[in-house]
């Protein structure tokens, strides 16, 4: 079993955590990882871009193929939208509806709903929102996570909560907590229906 996952989004807006978390989850779980951060990571405000694969067998490559992703985990409309040239006949976009506008000439986000419409597997959820209900303001990435946790397939949800568990674990209870939250209330979205699902 493999998953080829582009986890997109702006600088800042937690992508390296979404992917030490599921990392952490799929090393758990005894999965072959490979990791690769493409574009600019350290630069709060622009496009970043990982490649995470997992796979119960060796994995060669650390770059997914044009065509290749099963999954697009976007904290970013516009972001999703840039990866779709990777994303697999059969893949799925998870994607916040909450635009990160840092460059003049940002798309109108009504366009950018259009786009995202078109696609025959996608879930679209205002994780920002999500997040605020939840109590964690700041946990839109676990909100995002948690989403997308049902279309995973090969990281149960149980395993990403016992992640951030250990990736927070050292910022104290309380912020362990109110992530957790977060991701949970992600999942009961997506499930419940209450984001664009196909």
């Amino acid at each position: 079993m493999k998953k080829d996952i582009i986890l997109a989004g702006v600088g800042g807006q937690g992508i390296l955590s979404i992917a030490t978390i599921i990392g952490s989850a799929a090393l758990d779980q005894n999965l072959h990882l490979k990791q690769a951060e493409v574009h600019g990571m350290s630069q709060r405000g622009g496009d970043v871009q990982s490649h995470l694969r997992l796979s119960s067998y060796p994995i060669h490559s650390d770059l997914i193929p044009r065509g290749c992703a099963d999954l697009i985990i976007s904290l970013e409309p516009m972001e999703a939208l840039r990866y779709l040239p990777w994303l697999a006949q059969e893949g799925w976009v998870i994607t916040n509806t909450t635009p990160f506008v840092n460059i003049p000439n940002y798309p109108e986000t009504g366009r950018l709903h259009e786009e995202l419409a078109k696609l025959p597997n996608v879930i679209a959820l205002d994780v920002d929102e999500i997040a605020r209900q939840a109590g964690s303001p700041r946990s839109a990435n676990m909100a995002l996570l948690g989403a997308a946790s049902g279309v995973l397939g090969i990281l149960e949800p149980e395993r990403l909560k016992e992640g951030i568990r250990r990736i927070f674990a050292r910022k104290g209870e309380e912020t362990v907590d109110a992530n957790i939250k977060a991701f949970e209330a992600g999942l009961r979205k997506a499930i419940s229906g209450y984001g664009t699902c196909r």
